[in-house]
């Protein structure tokens, strides 16, 4: 796999989370655009605060399937 580096200054975060739907929340973490109360999570389930945020890559929207074995594996990973 190829990776290509995407540099962007500290001025425009806000603007290429737009492009996402995302947005900031208060406290300066990101968070969905239009539920300001979902903060976005790391892979690793952890909040990310915009001064920790280094981009987005290919892939990292999960989708999941409406079966119960599905729903209940995304209900554990939320908690």
């Amino acid at each position: 796999m190829k990776l290509g580096n995407i540099t962007f200054s500290k001025n425009v975060r806000e603007d290429i989370l737009e492009l996402f739907g995302k947005s900031l929340d208060e406290e300066g973490f990101i968070v969905e655009k239009d539920d300001t109360s979902q903060r976005v999570l790391t892979p690793k389930g952890e909040e990310i605060h915009i001064d920790e945020w280094a981009g987005v890559v290919k892939g990292s929207e999960a989708f999941v399937k409406n079966d119960a074995l599905s729903l209940i594996e995304l209900a554990k990973k939320l908690e």
